[in-house]
């Protein structure tokens, strides 16, 4: 059965006569997204400081285990958006993620081993992987193609906002209560529940208005139909192949820290300055790649991380860190929405959780495969060595993926022409 590429969906419709706003179920999201950040994060802010000071265990380790949390994410990402297109219902999909979340709090109450911190932490993952896709095609369906890359800034805006609120209410909460992590982990758990209500109660499901035999769209066929798409096949090999020479943030934060450029104590406060530039340049950002070009703003965010790498391998100066941690911030502007705003103009909206969730697979995949190599060069070579052969990897890797990205940048030219 044919569908056509251009399907959209009469919100957005509605939406593009009210001259391009960003809609109301973009705003409520961004909320659900900024609350359920402020839980997570008040759990995961001083997670590499913990894992290798406190527990004094090596960086590889800490490789290992954010290679595993990477892993499960993107284990999960696909089925989310899978089962989200395959019953046409992302609102439930994005509940069950969120609700997994919220659970995860609460079993951080019970564990007292790193197995069992891992495992929790972990569930948090899958939550993430789970509700990632269908939550974006939630926010693509209620937008103009017009307006992707400015609605998805708007979330992002908000879902950042949480990041950087995360680690200030951890920072305060220990500091009035020190080392009283079960108070900490009840009010996570508390701001997650929050989160999940407001996504139940004022965001609506939204089904497509498709016939059944199209509604109960087989994998199979979704897959032969994003394996025919040239514009999705150049999206994968190029988001994977850059994700390959992207690290965690927190192994730039502990090269920051290793070269003595960070006090101990004002670790957690890295993640607070990164989130707060991502926080002040998404939507910019966001409005820029709908004007230019999603794709080359995509690949200008990589060509950031280059400088990431070089200042963090090289500096000695605290202005320059803070100049490392600006590019880094920019870069989640210019990749983290974007992404999948490129993708969602691409396919049928009845598969767009699908799509988006197969692109973020990849790179989830890709940053798993990053922290477990950059972790063992750690440990074999240094840390400011690593760096140098990821920015130079990562040199490569823009060099490599310029003509497929441009080719894509083209057809999304030409789309809103």
């Amino acid at each position: 059965m044919y569908i056509s590429l251009h399907n959209k969906p009469a919100s957005a419709t509605r939406m593009g006569r009210r001259g391009g706003r960003v809609s109301a179920t973009v705003v409520t999201l961004g909320f659900v997204s900024l609350l359920t950040d402020v839980s997570t994060e008040m759990v995961t802010a001083a997670l590499p400081l913990f894992v290798t000071v406190g527990l004094g265990l090596s960086p590889l380790a800490f490789g290992v285990i954010d290679s595993i949390y990477q892993a499960a994410t993107a284990a999960a990402r696909i089925a989310g958006g899978y089962v989200a297109d395959r019953f046409q219902r992302p609102k439930a999909v994005a509940v069950t993620g969120y609700g997994l979340g919220m659970i995860s709090k609460i079993l951080l109450l019970l564990v007292s081993t790193v197995g069992g911190l891992s495992a929790a932490i972990g569930a948090d993952r899958i939550g993430k992987g789970i509700r990632t896709g269908p939550r974006d095609s939630l926010i693509a369906n209620a937008s103009s193609p017009d307006t992707l890359g400015r609605s998805f800034g708007v979330h992002r805006a908000l879902d950042t906002a949480g990041a950087l609120l995360g680690p200030v209410v951890t920072f305060y909460l220990l500091l009035a209560a020190p080392e009283n992590f079960d108070m900490l982990f009840v009010v996570s758990a508390c701001i997650a529940a929050l989160g999940v209500l407001l996504l139940v109660s004022r965001v609506s499901p939204d089904r497509q208005r498709a016939e059944s035999a199209t509604a109960a769209v087989r994998l199979s066929a979704i897959g032969r139909v994003m394996v025919a798409n040239a514009g999705i096949r150049r999206l994968l090999l190029a988001a994977g192949l850059l994700s390959l020479m992207t690290v965690s943030d927190a192994f730039v934060y502990l090269t920051l820290l290793d070269r003595g450029l960070v006090p101990t104590e004002l670790f957690p406060l890295l993640f607070v300055a990164t989130s707060g530039i991502y926080l002040f340049t998404a939507i910019p950002v966001g409005r820029l790649a709908d004007r230019w070009s999603r794709t080359g703003i995509f690949l200008v965010g990589h060509m950031l991380v280059i400088g990431v790498y070089v200042l963090s391998a090289t500096t000695a100066s605290v202005v320059a860190a803070c100049g490392a941690l600006a590019m880094l911030g920019l870069y989640y502007a210019a990749t983290d929405g974007v992404l999948p705003a490129a993708t969602s103009t691409l396919v049928p909206s009845i598969w767009r959780a699908t799509a988006i969730s197969a692109l973020q697979t990849v790179v989830a995949l890709g940053r798993s495969a990053a922290a477990l190599t950059f972790g063992v060069l750690w440990v074999s070579a240094g840390p400011s060595t690593s760096m140098w052969i990821y920015a130079i990897g990562m040199a490569v890797a823009v060099v490599i993926v310029i003509p497929f990205l441009a080719r894509n940048s083209r057809h999304d030219r030409a789309e809103r022409s």
